[in-house]
């Protein structure tokens, strides 16, 4: 086989949660035929009136698809594609499944799924991030006999406290993105073009995008992971405007259009219909439907205009969350840089009026380059400071393992609380002088009891584990912070080795 050129791939978070998400029906099968029609080679994927950037014309070649919850949605999406894509991989996890899915134009040699032992707490239920069993899903591509894809794919921990004083699910993203580091860094040694890819549910620059570089490898040597968007678009935003990161850059606020095409924007913007006030969506999704209807008017095909949006209005939301980063081979190979990229699938959905998802899709191409030939564009891993992003991941690890152990201890608390006070209900009922009086005390003690019956498992299973997970990370983090120390320090006649023995067991400063 020819070693090919170019290498085309897709990630789409597809929001697809079983009688949550809205329109599902509608819009998985939108979403199959798009990825066909990006897929196939004669194919012009976007419309001359896509606010989004140009097309490559090379064919999409690898899809990364997060959110497709339903294997049944899956089905659908892969009958739709089988033709142009033939290898797929539905990744299973988790209570209510991973979410991840792979489609391939090569043939997937290999597959594994590594679930985040960071990730949520069953306590936070509505959320569902530890029921679904987020994590890594990997898959080996055999693109030619010389040039092997290590696709990894991830959703991770959402932020829903990014915006409070103190983020109690911080620590989880950080360890997420920290382990997919480490994750590509390894397959890249082995050889292999790895590429990164998923809703990473994080901003350009921040303390949980520089750990996903700190685990590639990034520091004094070269980094691994690049970061494909900020490739080409190197001075993008760093997250919505009213972000603080961002307003210190001083820039206006940014059109819908120059979001899409300057800072790659998949998430929050205001083409997206999903988020639009929900009487505006109740509108276009009404209007939409009469539009449908056989007695259809001209005047309800004209009230269909209200709803285009004007490509300089402003987009203060819109923000970047869905990446491809790619870490080429460490050993004998042709070196890759990013051809183009671009948000793709934002045309609406042409019955129904929605958005096909509540994220755009990304969209990337990668050209290999001769032996001799080193990419031309500069490395898109950030400079900064290892050593004090490593403390301040540090601190937040001990401040994290704080409040859990707190929240152990007083959850133990609460279920020797509850055995006693039902111990002493059940004996009042010996004295009851009312048959009622009797009932309630039996039903106080009942429900008390079962209450810290599910507080004191929490305590003695879930939070036991988290905190071995928190050590293990902070050792991790403690060892690696050691290491660069070492490598940036003169030796000296005490530790002429770097670390010195007691490092590798227990890091000054880690938790015993």
């Amino acid at each position: 086989m020819a070693e090919p050129l170019e290498i085309t791939a897709l990630t789409l978070n597809c929001w697809g949660l079983k009688y949550i998400s809205a329109l599902r029906a509608e819009r998985i099968p939108e979403i199959g035929r798009r990825l066909a029609e990006l897929a196939t080679p004669s194919s012009s994927p976007a419309s001359p009136a896509s606010p989004a950037s140009p097309a490559s014309s090379s064919p999409l070649s690898i899809v990364a698809l997060q959110e497709c919850w339903v294997y049944e949605d899956f089905v659908t999406i892969r009958s739709l594609t089988q033709h142009v894509l033939p290898y797929a991989k539905f990744f299973h996890g988790g209570i209510w499944g991973a979410g991840l899915a792979v489609l391939s134009r090569w043939p997937i040699t290999q597959s594994s799924m590594h679930t985040y032992p960071l990730c949520g707490r069953p306590t936070a239920f509505w959320r569902g991030d530890w029921y679904v069993g987020k994590g890594i899903a990997s898959a080996t591509i055999q693109v030619t006999d010389t040039t092997t894809v290590e696709v990894l794919v991830t959703h991770t921990h959402a932020p829903y406290e990014s915006r409070l004083p103190y983020d109690s699910y911080l620590v989880h993203q950080l360890s997420e993105t920290w382990e997919m580091g480490k994750r590509a860094r390894a397959a890249a040694e082995r050889g292999r073009l790895v590429l990164a890819m998923g809703d990473f549910n994080m901003t350009p620059d921040s303390l949980v995008y520089n750990a996903l570089h700190l685990g590639a490898g990034a520091g004094p040597s070269t980094p691994i992971l690049q970061d494909t968007w900020r490739e080409l678009h190197p001075d993008s935003s760093l997250g919505p405007a009213d972000l603080a990161a961002e307003k210190a850059r001083n820039r206006p606020i940014p059109t819908a259009v120059f979001n899409l095409q300057e800072n790659g924007s998949t998430s929050d913007n205001v083409y997206n219909t999903w988020r639009w006030p929900k009487d505006k969506q109740t509108q276009l999704h009404k209007a939409y439907a009469q539009h449908a209807q056989a007695t259809a008017t001209k005047e309800d095909a004209a009230a269909l205009s209200q709803f285009l949006v004007d490509p300089d209005s402003a987009d203060p939301r819109g923000k970047r969350l869905d990446y491809i980063f790619y870490a080429p081979p460490q050993t004998a190979g042709p070196a890759w840089k990013t051809k183009s990229a671009r948000v793709a699938m934002v045309e609406p959905h042409p019955t129904a009026g929605c958005s096909v998802s509540d994220h755009f899709a990304y969209m990337v191409t990668l050209a290999s380059q001769p032996h001799d030939t080193k990419p031309d564009s500069p490395s898109t891993s950030p400079i900064f400071d290892s050593a004090s992003i490593y403390d301040r991941v540090i601190a937040e690890s001990k401040k994290y393992m704080l409040r859990e152990q707190k929240q152990q201890y007083w959850r133990g608390v609460h279920f020797f609380g509850a055995v006693a006070v039902a111990i002493g209900c059940y004996v009042a009922v010996w004295f009851s002088p009312r048959p009622f009086v009797a009932f309630l005390l039996t039903l106080l003690a009942s429900l008390g009891l079962a209450a810290g019956v599910v507080d004191g498992l929490l305590s003695l299973l879930f939070f036991s584990s988290e905190l071995r997970c928190l050590k293990e990370f902070d050792w991790e983090i403690s060892n690696a912070k050691s290491l660069l120390t070492s490598q940036l320090s003169p030796p000296s006649s005490s530790s002429s080795h770097g670390l010195s023995a007691h490092a590798y067991d227990k890091p000054a400063g880690s938790f015993s």
